[in-house]
């Protein structure tokens, strides 16, 4: 059997070694791990955790030996706070930042088959471009993007490079995660690349979320306020409403609509309207939740980008608060009556956004309002039809993303183990970490 060696710097908790093996399973070759390196403690304890310790497993780039006979796969991550646009953007005048160097000095001299970087998309804007284009520079010595290089830099090693940035929402991870990836093939080997196609995204982030939470995770009613409390004169939210009879308030629906435009939160947001628009199952960012500033904090349907902190909220239908504050599930009762459900042209079922329970109208006559139908409190639904489409729901509450799920949103396994750290740290390694199935895609199109 084939062996292919190889070995990572800032290996964090092994993203690469999930893309590798994944790989040789496929592909039926050996998967022979040389070393791996990270400086963090915690980083540490839950890579050997998983992948077990290997047998070269130093702490810090500088004092790590270089290998003397070539790794096939040679995978580097220099930390990204440097480059990033939510960092300090110091660039080379930060200690991270020239820390490429060291992984150019590895590569220059331990001559890998291949190699391949991961870094934030900031990387490319930092000091007006020019610090990326040093990187292409003493990378791409014989071409870049199958451009020939005539005059290569002076220290540029003999690699044809190729790099592209990559959102992983278009390989198949419902996360807005985007990343720049440098791979480089030695001259003597086959040189021709591609980076793999985009697809559609077909899990969405509610494929990820669990079923069953901790309560520590649900945030504040005070939190809750602070993301929703703007100064829209339209603002309005759907609370959970229950009567005595135990039947929950109608949601009043637009004639002709398809429900989902009332089913909604405003969260604050310096937008024009003063808010963004999150219904179940959409992720919420709630990093710096008093800023008047920030936009962009709703996902739909998909994960923003996982930092450090994974500051991301979710919104959870089914749920209320009870008379001490304490975040419970409700379940409503079905009323009696035929349940009906709301078929479009082409008998296309439609889907509420919200979790809706149709049910018949009562035979007590209707109401309008400025041209909306609607019922009293306990009244049943109206018959749901194809042009008038209503339902009832039973709460909701906004959550925090697990870290089980921030793992799934990089593409980790539920086998892979973080429970020999704490939460804060869990977020910190997934925040940091490679979306695997990105890795995996890259390392697929490598003439291994």
């Amino acid at each position: 059997m084939k062996t292919i060696t190889t070995g990572s710097d800032f290996s964090g908790v092994g993203a690469f070694d999930y893309a590798i093996e994944r790989i040789a399973e496929k592909k039926g070759f050996h998967h022979k791990r040389i070393y791996a390196c990270d400086l963090d403690k915690y980083a540490r304890i839950t890579y050997a955790h998983n992948h077990g310790e290997p047998d070269y497993y130093p702490k810090d780039v500088y004092e790590r030996e270089i290998p003397e006979e070539s790794l096939d796969v040679y995978m580097t991550s220099p930390p990204c706070q440097a480059f990033s646009l939510a960092g300090k953007r110091k660039g080379k005048d930060d200690e991270r930042g020239i820390l490429f160097f060291n992984s150019h000095e590895f590569i220059k001299k331990n001559k890998p088959r291949f190699f391949i970087f991961e870094n934030v998309k900031g990387l490319l804007s930092d000091d007006n471009g020019r610090t990326f284009q040093e990187w292409i520079n003493m990378l791409g010595g014989k071409s870049v993007n199958g451009l020939p290089i005539l005059f290569p830099h002076d220290e540029a090693v003999e690699y044809h490079l190729y790099w592209k940035v990559l959102n992983s929402k278009h390989h198949g991870i419902p996360q807005n995660r985007e990343r720049v990836f440098l791979v480089g093939i030695r001259d003597d080997k086959d040189n021709y690349f591609r980076f793999p196609k985009e697809e559609h995204l077909q899990k969405r982030l509610k494929d990820v979320l669990q079923d069953e939470v901790d309560p520590k995770y649900f945030l504040s009613q005070k939190m809750i306020d602070c993301l929703i409390n703007h100064k829209s004169d339209k603002f309005e939210i759907n609370t959970p409403v229950i009567n005595e009879t135990d039947q929950a308030r109608t949601l009043r629906a637009e004639m002709g609509k398809m429900g989902r435009q009332d089913n909604f939160i405003k969260i604050k947001s310096a937008t024009l309207k003063g808010y963004e628009e999150a219904t179940e199952n959409d992720s919420i960012n709630f990093s710096v939740p008093n800023s008047e500033t920030r936009r962009g904090r709703v996902g739909k349907g998909v994960g923003q980008t996982l930092d450090t902190s994974c500051n991301q909220d979710v919104m959870i239908m089914g749920y209320t608060r009870d008379e001490k504050g304490k975040v419970v599930k409700r379940h409503i009762k079905e009323q009696a009556g035929t349940i009906h459900t709301a078929t479009g042209s082409g008998g296309n079922t439609d889907q509420f956004v919200l979790k809706c329970i149709p049910v018949i109208a009562s035979e007590r006559g209707e109401k309008k309002q400025n041209g909306r139908r609607f019922k009293d409190d306990g009244d049943e639904m109206f018959t749901t039809t194809t042009q008038d489409r209503h339902g009832i729901f039973d709460g909701y509450s906004i959550r925090r993303l697990t870290p089980r799920e921030c793992f799934r949103l990089m593409d980790f396994p539920d086998e892979f183990d973080f429970s020999v750290v704490s939460d804060s740290q869990a977020y910190k390694q997934a925040g940091n970490s490679i979306v695997v199935r990105v890795l995996e895609k890259i390392i697929n199109n490598l003439p291994l």
